[in-house]
């Protein structure tokens, strides 16, 4: 394995769209959502495992997620555990590992990565990347893999790469926002659109040159604590610093503003994952398309439903269309699919009983 590879593994995030399994608590990347007989942490980081030593991986989370993540993640050390200490969205942190990184090895090359997606073919999700590696090695380059998009989806935000780059790896033109459905639909009309999936590639002296030149601030909040990193002194200068910094998204504060940014799209299965809708088709269903997960079930008169139960409980179902039916705990939710969105806003009102 090379010896140059990093991944940052993303694992801070909440997942509010799955309550009531995914809770602030215990968020969705450590749940076997699936029903595969791994948690989505535990299969993102098996994957990247397959062309980075597992010693180079660093998990970025929330400090209350530590337990989690070595109690799931065996091969992980504590000092590959990267805590915040507050919420401030993907540049920071990203900053905050790459500095640390490019510290250990000047010649590192770093894929950045979700810790919750799912990706079916893994050789060539990582024949993919390898091409991403061998691209940030040799050029100054911003790299994202770009997922080819299947609908028009106004979930996602979008990357417009150069029509007439007749290269495998494209220049990218400029990122755009979430779209409404008119204009999703004229991006896949277009041809030269993909989904924004939040995986980035480069090398720690092109990011760390990017954060100097766009985020001078937020380099300089974090370059004061350089001689701390990778020692026992980290945590602490992290602990007092680190909500200083500014609450914005990589995407916002270098890649819509660098002009060395390349995708490369993706020729993978990808799915982000992101509602109980979406993970209904990832998973194996019935004749009338009733998707099951970790349930018994006596189904009757009914079609397209996601069905799911961590308890040994038989669960019937009849005359319902299109639902999720979710049983967790002290929960019970039956909610129609076409309104999952608004499960956010419900999860919040739960929680205020």
């Amino acid at each position: 394995m090379n010896k140059n590879y990093y991944a940052i593994l993303m694992a801070g995030g909440v997942g509010s769209r799955f309550w009531p399994v995914s809770t602030t608590e215990f968020p969705k990347q450590f749940h076997d959502m699936l029903g595969s007989g791994t948690t989505l942490i535990q299969k993102t980081f098996s994957r990247l495992s397959k062309l980075i030593p597992s010693e180079n991986i660093l998990i970025l989370t929330n400090e209350k997620y530590n337990d989690l993540v070595l109690e799931q993640l065996p091969l992980v050390k504590p000092e590959q555990v990267l805590l915040e200490p507050a919420m401030r969205n993907t540049a920071p942190c990203i900053l905050y590992a790459s500095l640390k990184i490019q510290k250990q090895n000047p010649n590192a090359v770093m894929v950045v990565a979700p810790s919750d997606h799912w990706i079916e073919d893994e050789d060539e999700f990582a024949r993919n990347l390898q091409k991403c590696f061998d691209f940030c090695q040799d050029n100054d380059a911003l790299m994202t893999l770009g997922i080819q998009p299947t609908f028009p989806n106004t979930g996602f935000g979008y990357i417009e790469f150069d029509k007439s780059d007749t290269n495998p790896i494209k220049k990218v033109n400029q990122f755009r926002e979430k779209p409404d459905y008119e204009t999703a639909k004229s991006f896949l009309e277009q041809g030269n659109f993909l989904w924004n999936g939040g995986i980035f590639i480069w090398s720690a002296k092109s990011i760390t040159a990017a954060f100097e030149k766009f985020q001078p601030q937020m380099n300089s909040l974090f370059q004061k604590g350089i001689e701390s990193y990778n020692t026992n002194k980290e945590q602490d200068f992290i602990t007092i610093n680190y909500a200083n910094a500014e609450n914005v998204s990589i995407d916002y504060a270098i890649m819509e503003n660098a002009k060395n940014v390349y995708v490369l799209p993706a020729t993978f299965d990808w799915n982000d994952l992101g509602t109980w809708g979406q993970l209904h088709e990832k998973i194996d269903k019935d004749e009338n398309n009733n998707g099951v997960i970790n349930a018994k079930v006596v189904i009757e008169n009914a079609s397209n439903n996601i069905i799911r139960s961590d308890a040994n409980k038989l669960i019937v179902v009849d005359g319902l269309h299109d639902y999720i039916i979710v049983d967790k705990e002290g929960i019970l939710l039956i909610y129609p699919k076409s309104k999952e969105q608004d499960i956010k806003r419900i999860t919040k009102l739960a929680n205020e009983l």
